[in-house]
């Protein structure tokens, strides 16, 4: 079983061997100092129940410049945020006790820290479901472990750029219909003034538009504009987000106002935007 297991885990990282020599990693419970170079480099969460690909996959990233600590269910990874800051997380999808996405839907609704689904399944259907849920990204084992980390790279660029694209406005909030976007705080507050849980990329999208207000946009743009031009040719990433977005600002999301599509176009968002005394529409 074991050796059935590591070919399993050899095959999954293309990397025959690489269970010979296994980084330990510090229990959740304790606290380690960095230093300023440490500190300065991305902090990984990994949540797998199997516990060889989850010390697989720290061993590579700390290889390639990663902090890493792992957790092997939901419980686990509670308190490791708790313990740690957490620049991104690596959610497995099927774990024992409460499952990936709902793990995922309960860390949207908590914080905007970028998550990436880790799956087995490969149905279109379940990285849907996955997106929706609240992923920023997702990837399908087996998988290349390098294919993993240019996918943290970006989602974490795309996290670390975002307020060096707001010089389109020159205040960090924006408001239209009533609701207001803090861009320096990543908050989105509804003309009742409930803070509205947003996602990493909800909120790459909303800046994308309210930035852009009363322009047709395509996918293209918007990947350009959300996403800095990481994503696939055939990413639907896009239409998934607008889809979430609209369910979050719009009164009937089925019979959308304020992002409405245009037919072999893309995207309009539709309201007047104000900023600082300016109003764009």
């Amino acid at each position: 079983m074991i050796s059935a297991h590591r070919g399993f885990c050899n095959r999954l990282f293309h990397a025959p061997g690489l269970l010979q020599s296994v980084t330990k990693f510090p229990p959740h419970g304790r606290k380690q100092s960095y230093n300023f170079t440490m500190n300065a480099t991305p902090h990984i969460l990994v949540v797998d129940d199997d516990r060889e690909i989850r010390d697989l996959l720290g061993k590579f990233l700390d290889r390639h410049g990663h902090r890493v600590t792992t957790a092997a269910d939901g419980v686990e990874m509670r308190k490791a945020l708790e313990d740690w800051n957490i620049d991104l997380i690596v959610l497995d999808l099927m774990l024992p006790g409460e499952d990936g996405l709902s793990l995922c839907r309960t860390l949207r609704a908590e914080s905007d820290i970028p998550v990436i689904m880790l799956t087995a399944m490969g149905e279109e259907v379940d990285r849907i479901v996955g997106l929706e849920m609240g992923a920023d990204d997702y990837i399908a084992k087996p998988f290349s472990p390098r294919e993993l980390l240019a996918r943290i790279k970006s989602v974490l660029r795309r996290a670390r750029t975002l307020p060096d694209r707001r010089n389109a406005t020159e205040n960090a909030v924006v408001r239209f219909e009533g609701w207001s976007l803090d861009l320096d705080k990543r908050e989105l507050q509804s003309p009742d003034g409930v803070l509205v849980p947003l996602s990493g990329g909800e909120f790459d999208l909303l800046t994308a538009f309210v930035t852009h207000p009363g322009r047709v946009l395509s996918r293209d743009q918007l990947l350009d504009l959300a996403r800095g031009r990481e994503a696939q040719p055939f990413d639907r990433s896009i239409d998934i987000q607008v889809s979430r977005l609209r369910h979050k600002i719009e009164d009937d999301p089925k019979i959308p106002v304020l992002i409405k599509t245009v037919r072999s176009g893309g995207y309009m968002f539709t309201p007047t935007v104000e900023t600082q005394g300016q109003t764009k529409s």
